[in-house]
């Protein structure tokens, strides 16, 4: 019999459903209307009337006022914002700041406003949501849900609070989910993410988890450490399990090591946050890809991937973007983010409604050789090469080894195996024709011997945590590049003796 909880929870999603699908099934007007409401609203902004806003009617003249930024560009704005200026990005003053790792200049502040995190946190709840009105699926409402994330603790920047995304957004959980919500406050605030873990393993044992959100590299972490407390599988341990949430990276990767510590299939959402905005989220279970999210306060533009080094590559909108090409997304959102290159590169796998998946990032991928292997094909490649198999991957990276001691240059795969396959040699070719099939400028490297085929180096166990922790990077939002166009990495795997 199902409770009054898990009731109301279906009536709430075929209600959502409706909405979606209704913005869904008219992208083009939808997308035009949060273009025109965002410049109206911007117009009045020190940021609005240097770039001429109040003559803006039209996507061109948005693209002749205003170029594409990274961070870096836009910092001069941004530093005014954390100097406590009012009406730079947008009106008034955010209210957090969402703190990241700058590659360049330290600490990045990417404004929240009250109506980007209102978007943000509906865009998350919607994505459960739609699952429970696809599956029909909603008893785990009734059980406890884990969020393995930052810290909430904030602190201030000229009276706004500052911390990660993950942290700010444990302030947002829904009344009817608190009771259901672990950890505990008390554990969620421990900073170093190795005794975290360990409590959470303690807090969570006994509980009914029925759900698990957070980044698959992480929460793997947790469920190693649950098998080991318990020796049992988590879906032993945790008999109700039925969901997991993640974000960040491709899953596909890590299914196989996942099934084998909990000891069944289950079902699973993908979401698409940042600290710039919510972007997209799983919609189907059927369904390659990811629905973009077009109400949510976001204008998004697109730059082919292969053109945008080029001197004045072209950008479009929704109205051009073609599938399976690799585009680098730019936004425009509520919290006065303008134009702004994110550095994710997307690909569409639906053109009505639209679907995305994340392709790789605009600065990670391999080109040393003019190849331009990104992170969905490397992905893509293994998870074909353990399909059928008993191979388990824990985590990987790839870097090109331009001089190697003897022969062609290569590839060199950093892989942390779980269960590693019988033979290594047989395993890499089969990467290595996969990753062919997929992109012909490696494929035509290869055949013309300017490439050898990939080679793999072991990892040794726990080889990948001890680097993140290295770097100081252990748990929360973040994530081991997929792909390097050095040997920075690969570099510190070597010299760490962290090679078997």
């Amino acid at each position: 019999m199902p409770s009054l909880k898990s009731y109301f929870a279906k009536l709430f999603a075929a209600k959502i459903a409706r909405k979606i699908n209704a913005w869904a099934q008219n992208p083009l007007q939808t997308q035009e209307r949060v273009f025109k409401t965002l410049i109206k609203s911007a117009s009045q902004t020190a940021f609005g009337k240097d770039h001429a806003f109040s003559q803006i009617k039209t996507h061109d003249d948005f693209v002749s006022r205003v170029p594409v930024r990274d961070y870096e560009a836009l910092k001069p704005y941004v530093e005014r914002v954390v100097n406590g200026e009012s009406d730079i990005l947008w009106s008034g003053k955010p209210l957090y700041f969402a703190k990241t790792s700058g590659t360049t200049s330290g600490a990045k502040y990417i404004p929240i406003t009250d109506v980007s995190i209102k978007a943000q946190v509906e865009a998350s709840r919607n994505a459960v949501l739609m699952y429970i009105h696809e599956t029909g699926k909603s008893d785990f409402v009734d059980g406890q849900w884990i969020f393995l994330q930052g810290s909430p603790v904030l602190s201030e920047k000229k009276g706004i609070k500052t911390g990660r995304l993950s942290g700010i957004s444990a302030h947002y959980v829904p009344s009817y989910l608190l009771k259901n919500r672990m950890p505990s406050w008390e554990t969620n605030c421990i900073e170093d993410w190795e005794t975290k873990v360990d409590a959470i393993v303690e807090e969570t044992l006994t509980k009914d988890m029925r759900a698990v959100a957070g980044i698959p590299s992480w929460v793997q972490m947790y469920f190693e450490k649950l098998v080991q407390k318990r020796q049992q599988k988590v879906g032993v341990i945790f008999k109700n399990l039925e969901l997991f949430i993640f974000g960040g990276v491709n899953y596909e990767p890590y299914r196989n090591k996942f099934e084998a510590l909990i000891g069944r299939k289950i079902d699973s959402v993908e979401l698409y946050p940042a600290s710039e905005g919510f972007f997209a989220f799983q919609d189907r279970q059927n369904k390659i890809g990811m629905l973009l999210q077009l109400d949510s306060g976001i204008f998004y533009e697109f730059i082919e991937a292969d053109r945008f080094f080029d001197k004045n590559p072209k950008r479009i909108t929704l109205n051009n973007v073609k599938l399976g090409v690799n585009y680098v997304i730019i936004i425009s959102t509520n919290a006065g983010l303008w134009a702004y290159n994110i550095g994710d590169t997307v690909k569409f796998t639906s053109l009505l409604p639209f679907r995305v998946v994340v392709s790789g990032r605009i600065k990670h991928f391999i080109s040393a050789f003019g190849e331009h292997v990104i992170a969905q094909e490397v992905d893509q490649a293994l998870i074909q090469a353990v399909k059928g198999t008993s191979v388990r991957v824990t985590e990987f990276t790839v870097a090109p080894q331009i001089n190697p001691i003897v022969g062609l240059p290569y590839h060199e795969w950093l892989v942390e195996f779980e269960a590693p396959p019988n033979d290594l040699e047989l395993f890499a070719n089969t990467i290595d024709k996969e990753l062919q099939n997929q992109n012909s400028y490696y494929f035509d490297l290869i055949k013309g011997k300017v490439l050898q085929p990939l080679k793999i180096s072991l990892v040794k166990q726990g080889g990948f945590k001890d680097y993140m922790k290295t770097i100081g990077k252990l748990g929360g939002q973040n994530k081991t590049p997929r792909l390097s166009n050095d040997r920075k990495i690969a570099s510190h795997f070597h010299s760490k003796s962290l090679i078997k």
